[in-house]
């Protein structure tokens, strides 16, 4: 890597801080990342991959499954390039689909499954979806939109097929394939050959508002994701002992951060995963006591309902190895109750879907700093620029754009040129991502991330983008005018509220608007708080400054 010698970064404080296994620099993976699985099945063979309403796969059977379920993808037309839709909460199914599409070197695009139709569509469309493999429950949804989209395979699947005690299912409904039929009916395991560039070959399509709040598909290569992989192995493997450890799943797959930090993470180490399909804290609670994980990644709004969880104090919460959260900030009295309850560190983490995700992370060994989001991953550099220009880096502990180099920094934006070129910019040193976020770093090489530049909202854990929300409420014939932003929420770090301008003559309630909201988006969007206001707050040429808007509902948290 080239240096700016000049740069106040260049000194790199945050490798003094180091655990002493932790090097550097990394010399990563150049290979395909369904290699991450082959290795798996060879090394664990015999031992559990999942543990799902009480039935359990080996790695063994995964691998088999997935190359059965690849050799089906592959007649039916799907090769390398093509985008395959993912619209599943957490089950073996969504692990099996993952490593068969990247096997045949098609592409992974994630869709939330409480999508609304309207952005299941949009998702679809903008990715060049061809097939798409889905929950059952979901089916009409994407049935109803398919002959919008590009999709010509829809293949279902139920949680049921996978359980102890798997029901006999229901043929699949007219126009789509069964998942299970489609793996049981190989007679022979047939794959093409595929040559796959790991550092130029997209594995995954992941949806993000990324720098501007337009939800767009983030590029990331089976380089980008294979490389966090191996960064966060290193970064905590000594208290990771592989082929025995139990990753506890509730963090959603079709998520960046449970994607790599959980599916992929666990993949690589051997690990047992538990996935729970939704989010439910007695679910949560029985999981842990059943199977005792020793891996927990999870978000702030999750470890603030486990604290006042009455059964918390005795499900055993002692045999977790690591707790780890990410995706959102976390309170520093959060860290400070869970940590007392459960006895184990609450590691922090800070990431981007653009960075596969993480950049950041607290080390085990070295001082603990709350509030920080601890040091830069190995093979990671670090510029804090100016908020105005970002050409300038600021000096050591004044704030400023966040931006980040590594093997971790996505592709592009999928046919978002314009886009990609705001986002990664290139200097003497190389090509950096922009992050949006404003961070400071202090002496040692801690890092704080200090507020948000771009709109987006954080609503436990998931970015929900103001835009596509003011975009719904316009389109409401009461709606003169709409801006959302996000206010602190106690349990969810943010709740979305929305001020609201109505037609004149034309009356509407607030239950009308949120009933409006909640049949175009998907839950967690919709609008914890709506005010209809008389006017909004603009500049002298007439946007709407959201930051006054910002700074009154700050002033009334204070």
């Amino acid at each position: 890597m080239q240096t700016n010698t000049d740069s106040p970064y260049a000194a790199k404080p945050w490798l003094k801080h180091y655990d002493f296994w932790v090097p550097a620099v990394l010399n990563l993976p150049r290979q395909p990342l369904y290699q991450i699985l082959q290795i798996a099945g060879s090394n664990f063979r015999d031992r559990p991959a999942t543990a799902f309403l009480g039935a359990f796969l080996t790695f063994g059977e995964v691998k088999s499954q997935v190359d059965r379920l690849a050799t089906s993808l592959s007649k039916l037309g799907i090769a390398k390039g093509d985008r395959v839709g993912i619209m599943l909460p957490n089950c073996p199914q969504y692990l099996v689909s993952f490593f068969a599409i990247v096997r045949l070197g098609a592409i992974v695009t994630n869709i939330n499954p409480i999508y609304t139709p309207r952005e299941v569509e949009m998702v679809a469309k903008d990715a060049g979806i061809k097939a798409i493999i889905v929950l059952d429950l979901m089916t009409p949804i994407v049935l109803g939109v398919k002959a919008n989209t590009q999709i010509k395979n829809v293949i279902v699947t139920s949680l049921p097929e996978y359980s102890a005690k798997p029901e006999t299912a229901p043929p699949a409904p007219e126009g789509t394939l069964s998942f299970k039929s489609l793996i049981e009916d190989v007679a022979e395991i047939s794959l093409p050959r595929v040559s796959i560039t790991p550092e130029e070959d997209v594995a995954v399509l992941q949806y993000t508002g990324g720098t501007t709040g337009v939800p767009k598909g983030a590029m990331l290569t089976h380089f980008n994701l294979y490389a966090n992989v191996i960064q966060s192995y290193v970064w905590g493997r000594e208290l990771t002992q592989r082929g025995d450890e139990r990753y506890l799943m509730v963090i959603p797959y079709f998520h960046i951060y449970g994607q790599t930090v959980g599916l992929l993470l666990a993949t690589w180490n051997g690990a047992m995963q538990i996935p729970i399909p939704k989010f439910d804290p007695n679910l949560l609670i029985q999981a842990i006591k059943q199977y005792k994980p020793t891996f927990f990644p999870g978000v702030p709004t999750l470890y603030i309902s486990m604290l006042n969880h009455p059964e918390i104090k005795t499900c055993g919460l002692e045999y977790v190895r690591r707790f780890n959260s990410g995706s959102a900030p976390l309170p520093v009295e959060v860290i400070e109750q869970f940590e007392q309850l459960s006895g184990a560190m609450l590691y922090e983490g800070y990431g981007l879907t653009e960075t596969s995700p993480t950049t950041h992370s607290t080390p085990t060994l070295a001082r603990r700093k709350p509030g920080s989001i601890g040091l830069t991953y190995p093979s990671t550099d670090i510029k804090i620029v100016d908020l105005e220009t970002g050409l300038t880096e600021v000096p050591l502990g004044q704030e400023g754009e966040l931006c980040i180099r590594g093997p971790q920094v996505m592709k592009g934006y999928w046919n978002r040129p314009e886009e990609t070129a705001i986002a990664l910019r290139a200097d003497a040193q190389g090509c950096w991502l922009y992050t949006g976020d404003v961070a400071r770093m202090d002496e040692d090489g801690y890092f704080y991330i200090v507020q948000r530049k771009k709109d987006m909202i954080i609503v436990s854990g998931f970015n929900v983008y103001p835009t596509e929300l003011e975009d719904v409420l316009f389109t409401h014939p009461a709606v003169l005018e709409a801006v959302v932003i996000g206010v602190p929420d106690q349990y969810r770090g943010e709740a979305v509220k929305a001020f609201i301008v109505l037609k004149p003559g034309v009356p509407a309630t607030v239950e009308e608007l949120l009933e409006f909201c909640k049949t175009n988006l998907a839950k967690y969007k919709v609008p914890s708080i709506i005010e209809i206001v008389e006017g909004l707050p603009k500049s002298a040429v007439g946007k709407i400054l959201r930051r006054e808007l910002r700074e009154m509902e700050n002033t009334k948290h204070r």
